[in-house]
């Protein structure tokens, strides 16, 4: 048996082939751009996904015939709105990095809205979430409301998008990790709030049903994509949320991190647990095992800090940046804050700015490049720091996943700013292994996970380490500051 894991994140769309011994068969990607019409906006056409889906999906029948299962995990927080008569998108989807309601969420927070949402979700208020996104399409795009008082609007993440394609229009759901992630959701009735949507100015009913993640989610439909009607999708979960089964954690202590254009850190819990150090409560998976619950980080710009740099150096690429950092043995005293859309988990504020700090004369390309990859280990490092602080004990490691994982050196510095060890996954694609062993789960077949495929120990002095993270603290404290 195999299933096709549709892999649907910010930078690309990939499908793998994966069979049921956990073995990549097949694979294809197809780029996606983001566009930022206004400062602090950003946004995708979510035509423009779904085209993308339909074309590894064609790639992969092309070259290894019909899986027997497919299943979705996704770029989270991210927010489709759609006319049911047409299945047109009504607007270009604002994505997770997307900072257009930060003046409404503010301002909801002012009035005192927060513990109430916080509460029910575990999420603060924030414009990361899709809640104050749906409020602002309901208040700014011609038609909107009316559609939405008409029954014919559908406003869901992109799991739900994929999946009203996939069965021409016949399922309309999400999974509880996906739903988890509305701000709209409440994570312990596993329910759309009314109550929460009152409080954005949004709307549960033109929200998808809400289902366990190994649900049996429909099948495809003829015509929709390269493949026959009748393929059953077995299992959707957010990006973050895969990528955590897919490392095969089941239990608390570990904690993952996935490095992409931004960076999720996600660690199991026993239950629902608030934080109280900048961290979001979420729902890992809901399966046969009933729910799981986590912790989680999300860092707005990590990996994408080295491509921002390498295009300000005139570098062709973060390659070509992570060679250039190496030739230097530190950042001689320069830090770099990414900032570019705010602040982050654990220290969430919109109106920090990307920062550099610490220049001399003596400062050089290459000590900028360094910085820029010191400053991605940093921001792992604060999430990390946060977690251990809310579960009140010591966590055991790190393990990495994501594009940019695959660099050794920017690993090594991950280990040595944490102080623990860092293993890094077999294969880059752990979330698509992870929804595929979630589908193969779902007909009670355990399929094997990869093993680690490197672990890097730590190799700084405790002082060293603590000199390192002082001047990084000091460092966000001017770009926090000269907001």
């Amino acid at each position: 048996m195999r299933v096709l894991a549709i892999d649907q994140g910010t930078t690309n769309t990939k499908a793998v082939l994966i069979d049921d011994q956990g073995r990549v068969v097949g694979r294809a990607a197809s780029p996606l751009v983001t566009e930022y019409p206004h400062p602090g906006w950003a946004e995708q056409s979510a035509s423009a996904i779904w085209a993308s889906v339909q074309d590894v999906i064609a790639r992969i029948a092309a070259d290894h015939g019909t899986p027997d299962a497919l299943a979705l995990t996704n770029q989270r927080e991210t927010l489709v709105v759609w006319d049911a008569q047409t299945s047109e998108p009504l607007c270009p989807a604002p994505i997770w990095q997307c900072r257009r309601t930060a003046e409404a969420s503010a301002r909801l927070i002012a009035e005192g809205h927060d513990a109430a949402v916080v509460a029910a979700t575990g999420l603060g208020i924030n414009p990361l979430f899709p809640a104050g996104k749906l409020a602002w399409v309901l208040d700014n795009i011609n038609g909107a409301r009316d559609l939405l008082s008409k029954g014919h609007l559908r406003a869901g993440t992109v799991d739900s998008w994929l999946l009203w394609n996939l069965t021409g229009g016949a399922v309309f759901a999400t999974d509880h990790s996906n739903a988890s992630r509305t701000q709209l959701f409440d994570t312990d009735s596993l329910r759309f709030s009314p109550e929460l949507a009152e409080i954005f100015g949004a709307s549960v009913d033109c929200l998808p049903e809400p289902m366990p993640s190994d649900s049996l989610f429909g099948s495809t439909a003829e015509g929709t994509t390269a493949l026959p009607a009748g393929i059953p999708i077995r299992a959707m979960m957010g990006d973050s949320h895969a990528a955590l089964y897919g490392h095969g954690v089941r239990q608390p202590g570990t904690v993952k991190a996935t490095y992409g254009t931004g960076s999720s850190l996600m660690v199991l819990t026993p239950g629902r647990t608030a934080s109280n150090h900048g961290l979001s409560g979420t729902i890992a998976w809901t399966d046969v095992r009933g729910t799981a619950y986590a912790l989680e980080g999300n860092i707005t710009v990590s990996a994408q800090a080295a491509a921002f740099m390498a295009r300000t150096l005139g570098l062709k690429d973060a390659s070509a940046l992570s060679d250039l950092a190496q030739t230097v043995p530190n950042s001689g005293g320069v830090s770099f804050v990414p900032a570019l859309a705010g602040l982050g988990a654990p220290h969430w504020d919109d109106a920090a700015r990307g920062t550099i700090t610490g220049m001399t004369h003596a400062t050089t390309p290459a000590h900028l490049a360094h910085a820029t990859f010191d400053a991605i280990a940093h921001q792992i490092a604060d999430v990390f720091a946060a977690m251990e602080a809310d579960t009140g004990h010591p966590l055991l490691g790190l393990k990495a996943d994501g594009g940019a994982s695959a660099n050794a050196y920017l690993m090594q510095l991950q280990a040595d700013l944490l102080g623990k060890p860092v293993e890094v996954a077999q294969v880059e694609e752990i979330g698509a292994l992870g929804v595929a062993a979630m589908a193969f789960a779902s007909i009670g077949h355990t399929m094997p996970l990869p093993q680690t495929a490197d672990i890097c120990p730590p190799r700084l002095s405790a002082e060293e380490r603590q000199a390192a993270r002082a001047l990084w603290a000091g460092a966000l404290r001017q770009a926090r500051a000269g907001a």
